[in-house]
């Protein structure tokens, strides 16, 4: 055993040595991440800001280790030992770096991405701006994380000698398996083009109302491979994200959130119109529902069974208002018609002659 100092009289050794240093490289970077979080914590009292409370949240954490690490990376060239000892740790310490690096970056990401959804904020009316760019951003924050978390990957296996090997070897057969894996990852492949035609061309977007395999929702969430859809009922319907390049679907809100309502009545022969139309305005006046676009009445058909069909046409400003307020226009318009034309309502008309003949 070699002795490096003496302590009260005593000799220290290496071992002991190097533990202290370790421990003091430590408390040195824990010291450190203490004085960067009071400071932000100052920051935030005085700068209200989204990025300051979102990197306090997102970072705290990841960097309260990566710090001591550092400087436990740096204390490794006061240390002495022998390479037998030196070299496992030195890789332990890397590895730890280099994946705890990598969540940082991810993390700031995530700081970026609460920036972006506070600024386009999808709460607002119109929100076509809004819908347009977080789907983007999603998707975007989904291909940056997953290449982070590969590149991480690669670069710890390839700090391992065999690993190496293996990649040499596998770069040999790059003819026969680039086509075997070309096989086997067509889908994926496919999957992920097609995510980034939906990214950027934009058949859907987040919060898009939208009419798929008969189910009405909205678009909830859109991943690399597969689309979460909200439908009306709270189920969730999942469907692969091919599926809105390949198949036909309703888009409620490409354009605009603006929508035209329809009720439909059908009502005996007899039935004045002009009431039903000044009724109608009536109506469509005193509710908060209606945006003040379209108020129309029509009879768009007639039926063999002796009835007519009336068409109430109104708008509002998004699919979920039309809805309610052609709910509110239907029960209005028949109690309406019960209370003041009862014996226009739909009647059954037999003809004696033709059942019976002439009498």
């Amino acid at each position: 055993m070699q002795y490096l100092d003496n302590i009260f009289g005593y000799p220290i050794p290496l071992f002991l040595k190097n533990i202290i240093v370790g421990i003091v490289a430590l408390l040195l970077g824990a010291f450190v991440k203490f004085i960067i979080h009071k400071l932000f914590l100052l920051l935030s009292r005085w700068w209200s800001s989204i990025i300051i409370k979102s990197t306090i949240k997102h970072l705290r954490n990841p960097i309260g280790l990566f710090i001591p690490l550092l400087f436990l990376n740096f204390s490794l060239s006061l240390m002495v030992m022998s390479a037998a000892w030196r070299l496992p740790l030195t890789k332990t310490l890397e590895i730890a770096l280099t994946v705890t690096f990598a969540l940082i970056l991810i993390r700031v990401i995530n700081v970026l991405e609460d920036y972006f959804f506070l600024k386009y904020d999808l709460n607002k009316e119109n929100n076509l701006k809004e819908r347009k760019i977080r789907t983007q951003l999603q998707f975007v924050r989904k291909v940056i994380v997953s290449l982070i978390v590969l590149v991480t990957a690669a670069i710890v296996l390839l700090s391992f000698e065999s690993m190496r090997k293996i990649g040499a070897g596998l770069l040999t057969g790059v003819g026969i398996g680039g086509i075997i894996i070309g096989f086997a990852a067509q889908k994926s492949l496919g999957n992920l083009l097609a995510g980034f035609q939906i990214a950027f061309t934009q058949p859907i977007r987040i919060d898009d109302v939208i009419i798929v395999e008969g189910e009405w929702g909205k678009v909830e969430e859109i991943t690399l491979t597969y689309v979460v859809v909200n439908i009306w009922d709270q189920r969730r319907l999942i469907l692969p994200i091919t599926y809105f390049i390949e198949k036909p679907f309703q888009n409620w809100t490409r354009v605009s959130a603006d929508l035209l309502g329809t009720v439909f009545l059908y009502m005996d022969y007899s039935i004045p119109i002009e009431p039903l139309r000044q009724e109608l305005t009536r109506l469509l006046t005193n509710n908060p529902l209606w945006d003040k676009r379209v108020n129309v009445v029509q009879v768009t058909d007639t039926n063999k069974d002796g009835s007519i069909e009336i068409r109430f046409l109104m708008s509002a400003s998004n699919s979920s208002r039309a809805f309610d307020l052609r709910c509110n226009v239907r029960e209005a318009m028949i109690t309406f018609i019960q209370n003041n034309y009862p014996e226009s309502l739909p009647k059954k008309r037999l003809d004696f002659n033709d059942k019976f003949g002439n009498i």
